[in-house]
């Protein structure tokens, strides 16, 4: 069977949770089950990164792989397809937007909808949704290093930051939320998260009408005037850490479901089992009783688990040299599609320690070889690959070429280690580089930044980590940048403030631009396409002036399925081929 390709073009900026999606290839459909296919039956698909926290939404636990289970675990009002179009779930509940000035749009939860446990999902859920998500109650100030950040979340809070204290609907399953000015992604700017009840039951409180009337009560956030919120501290410190767990843990309220599938068991770092959840009726009916995943760590791993059975489905990342590997896999009967994710990798610079400076920056970045990187990593993956020369845009969207030649990414089109040493002047300062040592494709990035940078007089120290904790590390003190890569979904522009905007909560570098700051508040009211773009331009240029870091190469997918299997589709975000779990099942 040949290689299927699906290259894909995204239209507009690319994000760690939301993004803006124009178009995207199909690759062709997935298979079609011929005759009467019958419900039931296991599959395992092997995954590259390790599980580690049932909170997905936390800045700690927003990882791809802790998002893929987050999913399937959990159900809410929406979902994106693999054109990254919203699919509303009216089986779960509705959302409507009841008025335009202001902004209001209810939510209401269906009844019968319930957690695992059988506590049903209502308001209080909501509730406590939303005090996660808008920072509403945060009054810490990154710059003067005083208040308190309650929630510490991996979206973005500046769109529900705007909303004033929901109100509660009398059937205690709804709640209006009122926008204080127009919001461009007001569509997939809230979901439930994380049930209340045990929320409140692990912070301290008595029940889940504690923690409705803990947010009711208090006030907003004080930049100004800081004061700790005990109560609620220890509500968000469990929020914040309490779902992290490598195994399963011993309490089952810490790890309920809403959705097709529960956990049900976990070999920390080797498998976990996921069952079918006979009571969820408020979704697409899941085909498939039951889905194993095997953390497989490296591409050659993978490819030899589906060879070898003891795999259904792989969705590794592809480096050069690989391409025989997946070749052989084709020759075999299987299914194998490559494309361009909605994502990239990227070298990010920490605004202290040594690179507090700007020179030092600059210079650092003038050593990194950005095409010796492609070439190591990208190979012939990609014909004629390059490297990624915006932060906000992806090669193929109308704005790219365009940016990326008035953006100031010119200036490290090439290495300049002279350029660098006149810099520096004389300087050696040394720079621990944090990555995922267990990903090739870091590991080798990370070898020829080290290279290079040692011929300007920098001496790069290895900070990397194993796939289990190395992301845990990013915005703490054990390193001065660091390797990662982001992906997108494909809905919105909400991305870019998560990741750029002063204190956000992807923000782990300390990137602080007042300018850039306005920028992004303007993007974040911008319903215009093209305006979007003009502003997301301008917030590129301003990050590339301020030697933030560099982009180094758009990421290929690769997804690879047995004959076994039928209803895979693959999305270029970031739930990949999990994004229609419901519709897997067994060939007949």
């Amino acid at each position: 069977m040949p290689v299927r390709r699906l290259m894909q073009c995204i239209a507009a900026a690319v994000a760690a949770v939301l993004v803006l999606s124009g178009c995207s290839g199909n690759g062709g459909s997935a298979p079609v089950v011929v005759g009467e296919a019958k419900r039931g039956g296991s599959v395992t698909v092997a995954e590259v990164n390790v599980f580690s926290s049932f909170n997905p939404y936390s800045a700690g636990g927003n990882t791809d792989i802790n998002s893929k289970i987050g999913y399937i675990t959990h159900s809410g009002f929406y979902y994106l397809d693999d054109a990254a179009k919203v699919v509303r779930n009216e089986k779960f509940g509705r959302y409507e937007k009841v008025s335009d000035q202001p902004l209001k749009v209810r939510y209401t939860v269906n009844e019968g909808v319930k957690w695992s446990d059988g506590e049903a999902i209502d308001a209080g859920d909501l509730l406590l949704s939303w005090a996660a998500g808008s920072g509403y109650f945060n009054d810490a100030d990154p710059a003067a290093g005083t208040g308190t950040t309650y929630f510490s979340v991996a979206s973005d809070t500046s769109g529900l930051a705007s909303t004033v204290l929901p109100e509660i609907g009398d059937d205690g399953r709804s709640m209006t939320l009122e926008y204080a000015a127009p919001y461009a992604d007001w569509e997939v700017a809230f979901d439930v998260g994380l049930p209340a009840h045990v929320v409140a039951a692990k912070g301290g409180l008595n029940d889940e009408e504690d923690l409705i009337d803990l947010i009711r009560d208090s006030p907003r956030g004080d930049v100004e005037a800081p004061a700790v919120n005990a109560p609620l501290k220890r509500v968000a410190d469990f929020w914040n850490s309490g779902f992290d767990s490598k195994g399963l843990p011993q309490d089952p309220s810490v790890y309920l479901s809403s959705g097709p599938y529960i956990v049900r068991d976990i070999v920390p770092e080797v498998s976990m089992k996921l069952v079918r959840n006979r009571d969820y009726v408020w979704g697409s009916e899941p085909w498939l009783d039951e889905i194993n995943v095997r953390f497989t760590g490296a591409v050659t791993a993978a490819v030899d688990a589906l060879r070898g059975g003891q795999v259904d489905i792989i969705s590794p990342q592809p480096a050069a040299g690989t391409e025989e590997l997946f070749a052989g896999l084709a020759n075999q009967g299987n299914t194998v599609e490559r494309y361009n994710q909605s994502g990239y990798d990227h070298l990010d610079l920490k605004f202290s320690g040594p690179f507090a400076e700007e020179a030092v920056r600059e210079a650092f970045l003038k050593t990194v070889p950005r095409q010796a990187i492609v070439d190591a990593v990208v190979g012939d993956l990609l014909p004629e690959a390059k490297p990624l020369d915006s932060h906000v845009f992806l090669p193929g969207q109308p704005k790219y070429e365009d940016t990326a030649r008035n953006n100031g990414s010119s200036e490290y089109a090439e290495v300049d280690i002279a350029g660098a040493k006149a810099l520096l002047d004389g300087g050696t300062p040394t720079v621990r580089i944090l990555y995922n040592r267990d990903n090739p494709n870091r590991a080798a990035a990370f070898a020829l930044i080290r290279e290079s940078a040692a011929l300007a007089g920098f001496t790069v120290v290895d900070a990397g980590q194993g796939s289990a904790d190395w992301a845990r590390s990013l915005g703490g003190d054990g390193y001065d940048a660091s390797l990662l890569g982001w992906i997108g979904s494909g809905a919105g522009v909400s991305r870019v403030p998560q990741i750029f905007r002063t204190g956000a909560g992807s923000n782990f570098n300390g990137f602080s631009d007042g300018d850039a700051d306005k920028v992004m508040e303007q993007l974040a009211g911008t319903t215009d396409l093209g305006k979007q773009d003009e502003l997301l331009a301008e917030i590129d240029k301003q990050i590339w002036e301020s030697a933030y870091g560099l982009p180094l190469y758009q990421t290929v997918g690769t997804t690879a399925f047995s004959p076994r299997v039928a209803g895979i589709k693959t999305s270029s975000g970031p739930l990949g081929v999990w994004w229609n779990v419901w519709d897997w099942r067994l060939a007949s």
